[in-house]
Order: C-alpha cells, then structure tokens, then sequence
C-alpha cells in the first residue's frame, strides 16, 4: 500500500473547506448588518420625519374650501423649517407652497400617483439637484371622499448615509480584519502540522530504507507528538527485530553449518576406511545418521515456524494419555544426561491424565523444553519433571538447575527469533512454535527463571471429558451398550 502526501494541498484543502467557508460567513455577516444598520437608520429617519410633520395631519379634516387657508397656517407656524421640508400639493400634484419659503419646483413627486391611489406614499432617492432625500406624500380628501390636494414631506439622507457608509467602513474594517487574523493563524496552524510532517515523512523514508536508528525529536505534546512516539516505537521495533533476525540467520547458518561439516568429515573418513576398519565407518555412518537425524529435525522446526507465521499450523487432536508421551521424552533423554553428568527424574501422576490432544506436536513441545532443560544445566545439575492432576487440567512441570535467564529476557523468551543466551546452540524459534503448539491445545505454556538460579517450564492442559463432548445421540448410545453387555 502507497501512501501520498502532498503538503501544498493541504493548504490548498484549508483554503478551499476552511477560509472560504469563513470569508463567505464573514461576507454574508457585513452585508446582512449593513442592509440592516441601513434600515435602521432610514425608519429612524423616517420616523423622525413623520413626528416633524404631524401637525400637517390636520388638513384630512379640511374641505376643498379651507384646505388652501389651514396649508398656509400650518405652513408658516411650522417650527422644524430647518430640519424638514413640507410641500402642498394640488390636485394635478404640483407643489404650490412650501415651508422653506422658496417657490416649489416644478413637476410632480415619483410617488404621487401611488400616494393617490393609495392614500400615502414613499420615496428614497435623488431630487433634481442630486441630493440624496426621503419624501412621502400623503393625500388628502373632502368629507365626500374627493381628492381635493396633498402635502409631502421630504428630508435629507446625505448625513444618515455618512453616517451608515462610515459605520459600513467600520463593519468592512472588522471583517477584514477578521478574515487577516483567520488567514494568519491559518497559515500559522498549517505550518505547525506541516514542518513536524516533513519531519515524519523524512524520518519515514530513513526507517523505509533500512536507517533503523532514525527517530524524531519533538517537544509537542498534542496528537502529532504521539505520531512521532509511535513512529520512533516502531523504527525501535523494527530495530529489534532487524536484529533479531540477523542474530537468527547467524545461528541457523551455524546449526546448519556444524550438523554438515560433521557429515562431510565422518563421510570422507568412512569412505577412506572402507575395508580397512570396519569399525571406523560403522561409527562414521552413525555420527552422519545422527547428525542428518539433527539436520532434519532443524529444517521441520523451521518449517513449523512458517506454518505458525503463515497460520497453516495445525493440529490433530484425539484423546491421548500425556502421561506416556511425557514418559517416552523423558527416557529418549536419561542416557544423554546421564552422559553430561545431569540427574533427570520423571514423577508420574496417580491416575491416567487424558487430554484431547496431537501426539505428535505434543511431544514436539515436550522435546523443545526438556532439551532446552538439558542444555542450558552444567554438569552436576538437576532437571525435574512433575506431572500432577488438577481439578479439570494436567500440569506438567519441568525444572532445572541451570544457567537460567535474565529477568529482562524472562518475557521476550517466547518470542521468535530471541535467544536470551547466544552461545549455546538453538535457532531461537523453538519456544515460539511450542507456544503455539499450546495455544492450540487451549492451554498454557508458562516459564520462570532466576539467572543463576535455574528455570521452571510450566505446561497446562485442559483434561479430556467424554461426557462434556458427546451429544445426547452418542451419550444414550454408550449407555445401551453398558447395559447390553
């Protein structure tokens, strides 16, 4: 599986799914207050204007005859001349008077035909001379529903509108600000993800081509601090096993080297002695036999350490007395101790202990640990099995007096490839595959040790029960033969 990282789309992604995001949220927020700040502001004025002109409300309740007279009274006693304008209008919608004392423009108002049809009307925009203004225009009807005339009001916006661009100005200054704090910070977050990523990814193509002492050095204590220490862990790891393995291919080559020096020198030597000394090669043929015998064993452990790595390791299980497979490991080993000045011994439970088991791989792991008992305890030395019965489990107990093992190699001994002493003979995989063995078995293979002191081997195993594994059928059918016989 590749892995690609592109730093610049990173950035390129933040742009796109992050700042657009929040400069379009920024956008919306300015425009949206600024509509509405305007708005505010225009019925403010508007509000304001209706107040200034409320006296001019008294021409609703005036005829065709006094609307002209009560127009000029309420025109020239009106008291906000300086802040708003009041027109009359005619029918024709001419403006005739106006509070500011100046003749009227010409030219009826954009809103009058709206304000006659529908009693009242506004306006926001431009007059004749450019000014930005707010009118409305209000119609005004005799007592039998005639249009008879209208006053209008109209006030200037030039100041609200200073007033709304600079508060707009204000809003724009803050979203950009805003969108240059997000854009630095941006960048900034983005720099701090991206400069310890370059970082990993150098470290990463070190530990890819073989530097396994590449590490990477931070003070972050966040996520891409646990990165880094999961990378260093595993470029550790990898170290380890880099090791491991290169410590197990030079003892392979070593046991596979030894057996057959061994074969070729015994070979070459019975072949010089072939009807001379009889007794020569009769030897020579046993040390190739047994050594070609160690070579096969050898070349059967490695390939069950494969099987175990691929999973293909299996198991035939049938219900079998351990007590004589361990009985038969221990005498295949009685004269090799007796010849290296060991004391072995074998204490045998009280009663048959059958477990559901595969003879075979069994006496495989039985082998693996009285050997490894055997050859790690010096002359004079003691090795004992014990095999005792417990409630719904055998315990097989193998201990010695030897060497024994460090505490710190205690709980790496079962795993492939380690050796915790390099200088006896082993492949280092024979306690991996023995472990497994038993795992299969649903037991378990347990070991202490004091260096110096010497180590116990521990193998449980589930008993075998017939009764908890035949079905009702085959349970009534041993019972009818217990009673036909």
């Amino acid at each position: 599986m590749k892995i690609r990282l592109h730093f610049k789309s990173v950035t390129r992604r933040w742009f796109v799914e992050v700042f657009l995001i929040v400069f379009a949220a920024v956008a919306v927020f300015a425009v949206v207050s600024s509509l509405f700040l305007r708005s505010l502001y225009l019925e403010r004025v508007r509000g304001i204007a209706e107040e200034y002109a409320y006296e001019f409300r008294a021409l609703d309740s005036t005829g065709v005859d006094s609307f002209s007279d009560t127009a000029m009274q309420l025109t020239d006693a009106f008291p906000y001349k300086d802040k708003i304008e009041v027109q009359i209008l005619d029918i024709t919608g001419v403006a005739n008077i106006s509070t500011t004392g100046f003749e009227p423009t010409s030219g009826r108002p954009p809103e009058f035909m709206s304000a006659y049809n529908n009693g009242y009307a506004d306006y926001i925009g431009k007059n004749e001379a450019g000014e930005r203004i707010m009118a409305q225009t209000h119609a005004v009807y005799d007592e039998n529903g005639e249009f008879i005339g209208a006053y209008r009001w109209v006030i200037s916006l030039e100041a609200t509108y200073r007033r709304i661009l600079l508060i707009v100005a204000f809003i724009v200054a803050i979203a950009v600000i805003i969108l240059v704090i997000c854009a630095i910070s941006g960048m900034f977050f983005i720099g701090s993800i991206l400069r310890p990523v370059r970082e990993i990814s150098g470290a990463a193509r070190k530990i890819a081509m073989g530097d396994f002492k590449a590490r990477i050095e931070t003070e972050r204590t966040d996520e891409i601090a646990g990165l880094c220490e999961s990378i260093n862990n595993m470029a550790s790891e990898l170290e380890n096993a880099e090791q491991l393995k290169n410590d197990f291919i030079s003892s392979v080559s070593h046991e596979l080297r030894t057996p057959l020096t061994a074969i070729r020198g015994w070979g070459e030597t019975a072949k010089m002695s072939v009807g001379t000394d009889e007794q020569l090669v009769s030897r020579g043929l046993e040390v190739v036999l047994s050594e070609a015998d160690r070579l096969s064993g050898l070349v059967e452990e490695l390939l069950d350490f494969s099987r175990m790595q691929s999973g293909r390791l299996t198991v035939n299980t049938q219900p079998i007395d351990v007590s004589v497979l361990l009985k038969s490991t221990y005498d295949m080993y009685t004269e090799l101790a007796a010849k290296q000045g060991i004391e072995i011994s074998y204490t045998p439970p009280m009663q048959n202990s059958i477990v559901m088991g595969d003879p075979d791989r069994l006496k495989q792991v039985f082998i693996n640990v009285i050997d490894n008992a055997v050859k790690y305890t010096e002359k004079g030395g003691l090795v004992l099995i014990v095999q005792t019965r417990e409630e719904a489990c055998v315990q097989i107990v193998i201990k010695d007096t030897g060497v024994g093992i460090p505490a710190g190699d205690v709980e790496h001994v079962k795993e492939k490839f380690f050796k915790s002493n390099k200088t006896v003979r082993g492949s280092g995989i024979g306690l991996a595959v023995a472990d497994e063995i038993i795992k299969q078995h649903k037991g378990l293979l347990l070991i202490e040790s004091t260096e110096g002191v010497g180590t116990t081997v521990t193998i449980v195993l589930p008993l075998y029960e017939p009764a908890a594994d035949a079905g009702p059928e085959e349970k009534d059918s041993k019972e009818n033969e217990k009673t036909d016989g």
